[in-house]
Parts: structure tokens; sequence; C-alpha cells
């Protein structure tokens, strides 16, 4: 009996020993032999490894050189590539484990790397379906355009969370039919303390709890919070890269960094495997925290994500700077709704520069793409809620129905949608229709080409993408014409929209997209300057073919430009959706943006009375916006780039691609999510995520200081009281020493009083609730009466007499008793010191705005009509 046990223990110990052995990580160098060390670790050839099988070899691919990719250069300078199902199957016993595929699609033999579409499943969960690496990778690098990151990525790598049984790890690949499926590097790490708790809190107002049993996990993002990225090697345990967040930020400028680099630990239930320390060392806390509790500005991260997925995010703290509970505390907000409030990290983590993580799950529905997380002050703990702590932040995707993949609906290289079943299904559909079709497509085929021969410049049918308006008539009906009026600054566009260009003459125009015309760049794609055959001079915005963000900007453009017609608006000439391209053509604008002209760059800087004439062209075309059309239409992101100059200096207000139809009449706001430029953002839609027209007037007022202070909106180099224009130029104006900050180009060329009138105009602006703005209609006839008091200035200087005499009245838009100096001159010999009436010719531009704003309930009966109108 005794012989049988010590058989029995010495088995047991075999079986213990060798489970210990399989619990090591697993490296793979996919389509290698030999084995190579990376990062502190040996990577083996996927056909030398032991504890490894491959049902279905497949072909390997390498290449010379990957230098400068990442710190994987080595591994992915060889693949696998799978042209039918095929296996790897890793002997593992059960577990917890994270599952690494590395992607690099480097140029391979005989195939196009951009055709290779395919899905890939672990186990029984899904992890990838109709998946392209290079689509993947194209619209990461749109989307870090489109934040202004100096950084690109030119590989991929995917994360999963996985619960293993008996049976080890089966990762298929599956090609889509004439694709092909490729992968550079596997890992397989045990991961053997609990790093998800079965259950976890939901956010909202109906609490409850998540559980996370039986369900798949991927890796969404991984930040650290503050200042620079962590390594996989200084996170030796399970080698996770944590990425810098600056690129999540919506308002960078709101936080400032705080590091701490000793004396850090974990607190007493904190797993040791949830984050490195040194994650820990620095956070991001509030800039200025007074001021921002003021104005409730909260930090804030914004994240895409995949619609109809459940998400786990985890935030990490270590109060780093206080040493005393009450000290710090806040709220945290997760798709703007509260997940925590009353939060103090002291309390929480038992003490100063101790670590801590906490949990919170979330829907996203199946129209949103987005996913914020907030922190902000908690106005209910008094002077100790003006302050918030992030130390790290982690998104995790939670399995549906033994699902973790989602369909892109991007576009292939060839313009084929990327979902093969769905692409089968319309070709069938297409296929019986051309077949119904073609007899009476026959006898229409003669007819057509007599049609084609009489309208040689009419607008055929594109045979792709149909934004919306672009091929119908706008306005033609009676209805239409009430709707949109015409009147003499703009009208509404009765015709289709434009012409439609081929691409031969797109590509003539920019002699072949040639990078020497751009002059333009963002999430969008680029802008080129170039000629059509009459000799016009446009400007050319292609569609990043990848740039989600920017298809729906176009979408947005075109349907609002269809619409709007205005001397200060730029006009769109045309299109071209030929072989899957979507471009607009505009009128060429000679002398760029006003920004260009304000500070950045060699060119002249613009006079006061040419400012002046730029905030009045731009003014003109933002009322017009917000009066032209039923309901109105909200620029959303008004700003000096989005202002630009034609060759005459006139301002014409561009870029529709955020813009959205104002509320109805029974409606005071439109529900939106936040978009826009730190910086020129209401902060009050901010807050509320309710867009008025009165969100632009608060954009416009930060252009107004901007224009007469030449420096950008936001400089976090400056002192702490200046970074913020607004908040700095509204400090001096309060003070009445507006004259103190002006560009010093402009001194000794304005009238003080021209200057204390526009300063308290763009003040008005920026008043924190919307209700108390001016409308943009008052905006612009008080900057008409600015421009007046410059010119009276002018013409004084150079000798005219005038009269002078004070008026006392109440200024509706000030809200205080005022003084006008009214002046009749008695030389008016130079036709150069006449009132000027306007660049648009109209007599009484008061008459006209009242008008157009007597539905609104403005009151203009205390405005005193200036002389000379």
């Amino acid at each position: 009996m005794g012989s049988y046990w010590l058989i029995f223990v010495a088995f047991s110990l075999l079986y213990i020993y060798l489970g210990e052995a399989q619990m090591k990580p697993v490296f793979i160098n996919c389509g290698a032999n030999s084995s190579v060390v990376v990062d502190d670790r040996t990577w083996y050839g996927d056909l030398s490894f032991q504890n490894l099988s491959v049902s279905f070899p497949g072909s390997v691919a390498s290449t010379a050189s990957a230098n400068g990719i990442s710190i994987y250069e080595d591994l992915y300078k060889t693949a696998r590539i799978f042209n039918q199902s095929s296996n790897y199957t890793f002997k593992v016993v059960s577990g917890s484990y994270y599952l690494r595929l590395h992607f690099f699609p480097f140029p391979l033999e005989n195939v196009d790397v951009n055709d290779s579409f395919f899905d890939v499943t672990a186990n029984n969960l899904k992890l990838l379906t109709q998946f392209s690496v290079t689509n993947e990778i194209s619209h990461k690098n749109s989307y870090l355009q489109s934040v202004e990151s100096n950084s690109t990525v030119s590989s991929l790598m995917k994360e999963y969370f996985l619960d293993v049984g008996m049976d080890g790890i089966v990762v298929r690949f599956v090609p889509n039919k004439g694709s092909f499926a490729f992968v550079n590097a596997i890992e397989i790490i045990p991961v053997l303390d609990k790093l998800f708790l079965d259950s976890i809190s939901k956010v909202g107002g109906s609490g409850g709890n998540f559980s996370l049993s039986d369900k798949g996990i991927e890796t969404m993002y991984r930040l650290n919070v503050g200042t620079s990225e962590v390594e996989p090697t200084q996170d030796q345990d399970l080698w996770r890269m944590w990425e810098n967040d600056h690129p999540y930020m919506f308002t960078v400028a709101a936080s400032e960094v705080l590091s701490n680099k000793s004396n850090i630990s974990y607190a007493s239930n904190e797993k040791h495997l949830v984050a490195p320390l040194f994650v820990y060392e620095d956070a991001r806390t509030m800039t200025n925290a007074a001021e921002v509790s003021e104005k409730r500005i909260n930090i804030s991260w914004k994240f895409e994500v995949h619609p109809n997925f459940d998400y786990l995010v985890r935030l990490h703290f270590c109060e780093l700077y206080y040493d005393k509970p009450g000290q710090r505390i806040f709220r945290i907000y997760i798709n703007n709704r509260t997940a925590a409030d009353n939060v103090d990290v002291f309390v929480k983590a038992g003490g100063k520069d101790k670590a801590f993580h906490q949990d919170y799950v979330d829907s996203v529905l199946q129209n949103v793409d987005t996913l914020w997380v907030q922190l902000g002050p908690d106005i209910t703990a008094g002077e100790s809620g003006t302050d918030a702590l992030l130390n790290g932040l982690e998104i995790f995707k939670v399995s549906r129905s033994g699902n973790l993949a989602h369909v892109s609906g991007r576009f292939d290289s060839e313009g084929k949608h990327s979902s093969g079943r769905r692409g089968i299904l319309w070709g069938i559909i297409c296929g019986a229709v051309v077949l119904v079709c073609i007899v009476s497509a026959l006898c229409a085929f003669f007819f057509c080409c007599k049609q084609k021969r009489k309208t040689a410049q009419a607008k055929s049918q594109p045979s792709g993408w149909r934004p919306l308006f672009l091929h119908a008539t706008l306005g033609s009906t009676t209805d239409a014409r009430s709707k949109f009026p015409h009147s003499a600054n703009g009208s509404m566009a009765t015709t289709r929209l434009g012409r439609r260009f081929t691409i031969p003459e797109i590509r003539t125009a920019t002699k072949n997209f040639d990078e020497s015309l751009i002059i333009g760049t963002g999430g969008f794609g680029k802008v080129y300057k170039g000629e059509i055959e009459d000799g016009t001079l446009v400007a050319i915005k292609r569609a990043h073919p990848q740039s989600q963000q920017g298809l729906r900007e176009f979408e947005t453009e075109i349907e609002m430009l269809s619409k709007l017609r205005h001397r200060h608006l730029v006009s769109m000439i045309g299109y071209c959706d030929e072989q899957n391209e979507m471009i607009l053509v505009y009128e060429y604008m000679a002398n760029g943006t006003v920004r260009n002209h304000l500070f950045g760059t060699d060119l002249p800087a613009l006079s006061w009375k040419q400012r002046l004439d730029v905030c009045i062209g731009s003014a003109r075309g933002l009322h017009y916006l917000h009066t032209g059309a039923e309901g109105g239409i909200i620029h959303r992101d008004v700003k000096t780039t989005n202002i630009l100059l034609d060759e005459n200096f006139v301002a014409k207000v561009a870029d529709f691609g955020l813009s959205k139809t104002g509320p109805t009449l029974d409606q005071t706001h439109v529900s939106t999510a936040v978009k826009g430029s730190f910086g020129y953002l209401d902060p009050e839609y901010f807050r509320r995520q309710q867009l008025t027209e009165k969100s632009d007037v608060y954009s416009f007022g930060v252009v107004l200081f901007e224009v007469i202070c030449a420096r950008p909106v936001i400089n976090p180099s400056l002192p702490k009281d200046q970074i913020n224009l607004a908040e700095w130029a509204i400090k001096w104006q309060r003070q009445g020493s507006l004259e103190t900050i002006v560009d010093p180009q402009l001194q000794g060329s304005y009238s003080l009083d021209s200057l204390k009138k526009f300063g308290e105009i763009a003040e008005k602006c920026l008043a924190d609730e919307g209700k108390n703005r001016p409308t943009m209609g008052e905006v612009l006839w008080h900057l008409e009466y600015v421009l007046q008091l410059q010119e009276a200035y002018t013409c004084s200087n150079d000798g005219d007499s005038f009269t002078r005499s004070e008026v006392k009245y109440t200024n509706t838009l000030l809200g205080a008793p005022m003084t006008v100096i009214e002046e009749s001159r008695s030389s008016l010999g130079e036709e150069d010191c006449m009132v000027s009436k306007g660049d648009e010719g109209e007599s009484d531009t008061m008459t006209r705005i009242r008008s157009e704003d007597a539905t609104r309930g403005v009151d203009f009966s205390q405005v005193v009509h200036p002389q000379g109108r």
C-alpha cells in the first residue's frame, strides 16, 4: 500500500512540475524556423516550437528590413501566410491567458497585402471578422493626423484575455474567399493573479452589477496618463505596452502633470499584476482648479469604440501630493453619466503614494462609436471638489454571445465592401437586377447617347457613393422657396450643386495630385490648389478613402453647401465621385486663412480696418447661416483657420463638416455629442451637450480676441493665467485695459473708442450662459458701428473737422448705460471719409437684421442708430 502511495505522490509531483512548465509564457516568431531575442524575451520559430502544432503550415514570407517599425522590428521581418483555414494549437494547461497577435503588412511577392481579409477565432470566441490590417492601420493614422499627433503607426497588435480549459488554446485563421490571412508573431502569457472580478458595478442610475463570467475581453486602450509611454520591458510580468494619453485628450490644456517617482506602493488589497508601479508615478490633475471649477470644465478623454458592445473602463489612481483626506474630491463621468461621486483617492487607497484601481462597465449603443471618460469637480464637496486626478486608464471590450468581432464597414483598396457575405448577397441581387433590366438598357442606349451630346455638361448619375442632396434638385418648388428665402446677402441653391468633374479632369487640375500643390490637410484628407481647363483656380478637397471622420464630414458639407449661397461663405464649384473617390471642388481663396495673417507666418499683418472688415464679413456669413434656413444652421467649428480670405481680402466662412441644423420652433437646442476645437468651444455646450446658435457666438467671441491679440487661443508654454486667450483677454477687458495686450503691429493705428466697443462685444459673446450672449445679428450690427467709429477717427486724423456730441442710452447688447459720440462732418470733400454702407450695398443693416430676427424675440427698440447710417 505504501509503494502505491509513493507512486501516486511521484506522478502528482511530476504533473505539477510539467504543468508549471507549461504555464510559462510562449513567444512565437511566425514564419521563422529559428529563435530571436527581442526585448529580453526569446521568440521561437513557429515550426520549431515543441508545444505548438499547426494544422496547415501555409507559406512563409520575409522582408530584408523593417527598421524603425517598433521595438518588435526583428519579429516583423517574417510572416506566415494562410490561403485556407488554418489552426495554431498551443498545448497549455487551464487558466487565464493574454493572447496577442502581431501584424505588420510588409510587401509580399505575387500578392497584394491590401487584399488580405480574414477572420480569427480563439477556441469558440470570435476575435476578428472581415479584418483588414492595412485598413485598420490607415484608420488609426488618420485619427492621429486629425488630433495633430506627430506619431504614425505601420504595425498592429491585438490583445485578448481568455479563460482556457484543458484543451489548450486553438487560434484559427480563416481567410475570405479569394483572399489570404497572415500573422507575424503570437504571444501567449499566463496570468497567475486574478485581473478581473466576476462582478463589476454598472454606470448609470439603474446601478446593478455586470457579470464577466464566461466573457472574452479585448484590450482597446491602455494609457499611461501624464507623461511618457511605459514599454513592455518595464511591465515584465505581463509585457504590456502603455501608450501616452495625450492623443486621446479632448482638453489637454485643462490639465497639468504631477509626478512623484519615489515611495509608491500598492494598496493593501491591490494585485501587483494589475499595473506596474511606473504607471502610478505621474498623473494628470486639473489646471487652475478654481477657475476650471467655476466653469465646470472637466479633464476629458475621447475614444473611438465599436458600437453595440459592453466596455469595462479601468481607472488607476495614486494620490501623489496630498497627505490628508478631504483635500481632493471629484466625480467620474463615463459617457456623460456619473459613474462615481465624492471620490477621495487618499481615503480609498488608504494613504498617500498608495496605488489602486477602480472598474466600471457601460454599454455603447448601436449607433454610437465614441466613449468619453471625464473627471471633474464635485460641487457638493465645497472647495475640496475643485480638482481631480488620474494616473492610468484602460478600456476593454467585453464579448457578447461569444463574439468580440466588429465589421467596420470600411472599403478595401478595390472599393469592395469588407463584408464578404454581404458582398455576395448584394452581388446576387445586383446580378438579378441587371438580367431583368438589360433589355431596357439596350433600348435606352441610343437615346442616352443622343441626350449626352445635347447636354455635354449635364451631370450623370454616379455609380458609387451617393451623398445627400448631390443628385437632387433643391429649392425648385414653391415650398422650398418659402423655406429658404432669397435675400440681398445670399440665396439658397435652386439647382443641382455644381459641375461633376471626371477623375482625369481632377488629375489634370492637380498635376496628378502633386504634393507640392497641397495647401491644407486634416482628418478628411488633403486639399490641393488646382487649375481647371478655363484657367480658374480652385481648391480641391480629396477625401482619404479610410477616413470615417472624413466621410461623415463630406456628407455634411455637401448637404449644407447644397442649401447655401452667400458672399461670405466659401462656394462649392463641383464634385467628383468616380472610381470610389470623394472629391469636392471649391473656389480658391488666394490669401489663405485669417490665422496665417495674424501670427505664425511671414505674411504681412492686417491693418485694424482690415481686421474689422474680416470680422464683419464672417459675422455676416454666420448670421446668414443662423437665419437663412428653417431652424438655421449651426457651424459648430468657428475659428480663424475656418475663415478664409480671397484675393481682395473678403472673408468667407469655410468647413461645414461639423455643422448641424438648428433647433425647430418647439425646441430650445439640439442634443448632440460635443465636437469642435478646444479653445473655441462653448463651455455650456461642453457641459450639457446641448448645441445652440449661441455656441457659434461664443466661438466667434474667441475669434474677436484672437484678431486683436494675434496669438494662439491656447498656448501651454505661457504662464497659467495666459494659457487660455479668452480668459486672459477678458481679465484685461474687465480692467478697462485691453489696449495693453493688443497686437503690437496695430499700435497707433486704431481708435480707442473703436477698440473699447470691440472688446465689449467680444466679452458679451463669451458670457458663460448662452442666454446672456447676443445673437449673431446683434454682433454684426455692433461690429459695423465699431467700423464707423474707426472710419471717423481715420478721417479726423486726415484733416476733416467734426462736431461731437455725447448721447446717453441703454445698450441692449451690453446691458448697461453707454455713451455714443455722435459726429457730424463739416468737411465731406473726400470720398474715402464717407461713412461706409458695407460691402454688400444695403442702406440699413439694422432694418434687415431686425426683420430676420423678428421671430426670435430680439428687441432692438432701445438700440440707438448711429449717425451716418
